[in-house]
């Protein structure tokens, strides 16, 4: 009842501006709402993503480059601690004749000029000289390793081949 008596009131031109403004709107709000439902993935991709992408890709560079370089120092160790495998293996073989030649002698006639080893304290490593001296004051191997900054296992073994000696 309302409306026919406002529509009475309007001027015809004003009642078709109404109404083409009301299309208008009516319009834009159904094409924004299909608009801001569009597949994210289906946007060309932005300058910020670019941007990203390419500093993904420089910090990947630069972490094989990185790797690579650990990998070549962790080789340069590995063969270094086989080279001196090696010597230390030969050194163990030439000492390992000289006493089995030492062992011998006495049975054989004295043909041989090789003496049998003699361990004398000169023939003792200096950097076990401290273990010995501190173990010969009656300290626990765990204060002996404390002391001298070393692996507990590394003093019991030098303390047990002391014996040997």
């Amino acid at each position: 009842m309302i409306l026919p008596m406002f529509l009475s009131t309007v001027d015809p031109h004003m009642m078709w501006l109404m109404v083409g403004f009301a299309g208008v709107t009516i319009l834009y709000a159904v094409l924004r709402g299909s608009r801001g439902k569009k597949d994210p993935l289906a946007r060309g991709p932005s300058s910020a993503s670019l941007a990203r992408q390419r500093n993904v890709e420089r910090q990947m560079e630069s972490l094989l480059v990185e790797l690579s370089e650990m990998s070549r120092q962790i080789t340069a160790q590995l063969d270094t601690r086989a080279a001196k495998l090696e010597a230390l293996i030969h050194e163990a073989d030439e000492k390992i004749s000289v006493l089995r030649q030492g062992s011998q002698m006495p049975t054989q006639a004295v043909t041989a000029n090789v003496a049998p080893p003699q361990w004398t304290a000169a023939s003792i490593d200096p950097q076990h000289e401290a273990v010995y001296a501190l173990a010969d004051q009656g300290k626990p191997t765990a204060e002996i390793a404390r002391q001298l900054n070393r692996p507990n296992g590394e003093v019991e073994l030098i303390l047990a081949l002391r014996a040997r000696v």
